[in-house]
């Protein structure tokens, strides 16, 4: 029995093989651990399995019920996760590293030093909010499991405690704050921000330590010094939460091709590869587009939809033209090479640009939804144009199909938003409309003829979201467009008595 989960399939087999996927990663996961805890005293290994065997059964057990409760997790609340063996391994990569991180700092240098705000950002950004939330508790609770049961490395159990909570405090902190964060430098910001709560759970840790020994400034055994030096390691942990996270953030963005604010920037620059290209092989069509991105921002703010991702993906939906820039209007001049060519021709060079789009994203290993939109702004819509001189030449039937474009039509509001931004933009430009009654007329025969065609049919977008978007598109056309007085031909020359000008 299949269940339909966000346009995929979702079947018994792909259940068993994420469920296989999760073992084989907890597999890799306790023998990470297993490596750091017996490395270097495997030839004692039977006396430490003698003396701390039952440790280390309740401790792997303890670790398997965690990973198996992640399961669950990503089963009832994201679904999607679990289609992708590469997004599993992204949760168990960030998980892994983390593990070896902390327990090198940790064991090395203080349990205090520790980046405990990694995971949280790393998740947060990479995947998102509720599940860099629920990240952070497995995390946490792993650490504690492996401090508290490490057999000879155990720690003592007020830090293991005090560990938990700043691992846990200090990665909800994080989460909360990064919703905020558009650059680097805020990032950062949030390290010196959790420093704060992480030093005042080791001063109140440490506070009957201080009152035991006193206020004594000197001594070998100064309690006071020790604080100060905790609170110092827990200075560096936080600090180095952020700037673990920014050095590793673009190697997890290229390795999982994951969709970043931070890379979305980065891939809507003009300084794009793509985009740079699209801007000097075809100059109507980088222009058109940019039009579009604006237009396409504005409708996914009226419906609450992600703005940055609509503008991205309205940067990139035209990119199959630079194939044959010079067929396509907007990069011709008085010229149409199209006069040459057979409506069929003609047809199918232009339809392509959906396909070739797709192809070419793919090719440059660009986020995914950006090549989904691109193959789908058009959907299954006729190529007009070319339709209508391919009956002026004939006297026998057409079959429209064959000129029109391939689909799919669009499986997201995103994707009919981009197609709707898109064929208004050209729709407003070929009418000429300059008042908000004559773009509103445009735009809503866009829509309609779409809707006559179903070409929303597979998408989950309401009557609603079309007036939002319709009248959106209205307002933002309408600015573009907005009407300007005619300057006046005045032609100025310079006297003796200053500058002077006369009518033309």
């Amino acid at each position: 029995m299949a269940v339909k989960e966000f346009g995929k399939e979702w079947t018994r087999k792909d259940a068993l093989k994420s469920a296989w996927l999760f073992f084989m990663h907890f597999v890799i996961l306790m023998l990470i651990t297993a490596a750091l805890l017996w490395g270097n005293r495997l030839s004692k290994l039977g006396e430490i399995m003698k003396e701390h065997g039952a440790d280390y059964l309740y401790s792997m057990f303890c670790s398997l019920l965690l990973v198996v409760i992640m399961y669950f997790y990503f089963l009832f609340e994201n679904r999607t996760m679990l289609l992708s063996g590469r997004n599993i391994a992204l949760l168990f990569t960030i998980l892994d590293f983390y593990v070896v991180l902390t327990y090198v700092i940790g064991y090395q240098f203080d349990i205090y030093a520790r980046p405990v705000a990694l995971v949280a950002l790393l998740i947060y950004v990479l995947v998102g909010r509720r599940e860099a939330i629920f990240m952070t508790i497995v995390a946490s609770l792993f650490m504690f499991i492996v401090d508290t049961f490490a057999g000879p490395n155990a720690i003592a159990a007020t830090e293991c405690y005090s560990s938990l909570i700043i691992s846990f405090s200090a990665g909800m902190i994080a989460i909360f704050f990064a919703a905020r964060s558009r650059t680097r430098f805020h990032i950062v910001l949030i390290g010196i921000l959790i420093v704060f709560p992480i030093d005042l759970i080791i001063l109140l840790l440490e506070l009957s330590t201080l009152i035991k020994g006193g206020y004594s400034l000197t001594g070998e055994a100064n309690n006071f010094y020790r604080i100060v030096t905790q609170m110092g390691y827990g200075l560096f942990g936080g600090v180095m939460s952020t700037v673990i996270f920014i050095a590793l953030l673009p190697l997890f963005e290229r390795i999982f091709n994951c969709l970043t604010v931070y890379r979305l920037r980065e891939l809507t620059s003009s300084d794009a590869k793509i985009l740079r290209k699209l801007k000097q092989q075809a100059p109507g069509t980088y222009n058109h587009s940019m039009m579009v991105s604006q237009l396409a921002e504005a409708s996914a703010a009226a419906i609450g939809e992600n703005v940055d991702y609509a503008r991205a993906a309205a940067l990139y939906h035209d990119v199959g033209k630079l194939h044959y820039p010079e067929h396509f209007t907007e990069n011709q001049g008085e010229y149409n090479l199209h006069d040459e060519l057979t409506p069929e021709l003609s047809a199918d060079i232009i339809r392509s640009h959906a396909k070739d789009g797709y192809s070419l994203i793919k090719a440059h290993h660009l986020p995914e939804f950006l090549a989904d939109i691109a193959i789908q702004h058009h959907g299954t819509m006729p190529i007009r144009y070319f339709y209508a001189k391919a009956l002026k030449m004939t006297d026998g039937e057409l079959n429209i199909e064959d000129f029109s474009y391939m689909g799919p039509k669009p499986q997201t509001k995103l994707a009919a938003i981009v197609m709707i931004a898109d064929a208004s933009e050209a729709a407003v430009r070929a009418v000429n409309a300059r008042t908000p009654e004559e773009t509103e007329k445009a735009i809503r025969g866009v829509i309609e003829e779409r809707m006559d065609l179903e070409q929303f049919a597979e998408c989950d977008i309401t009557m609603a979201d079309l007036t939002k978007i319709r009248q959106a598109l209205v307002n933002t056309l309408t600015g573009v467009h907005h009407h300007r007085i005619k300057y006046p031909n005045i032609k100025y020359k310079r006297t003796e008595s200053g500058t002077k000008g006369e009518n033309v």
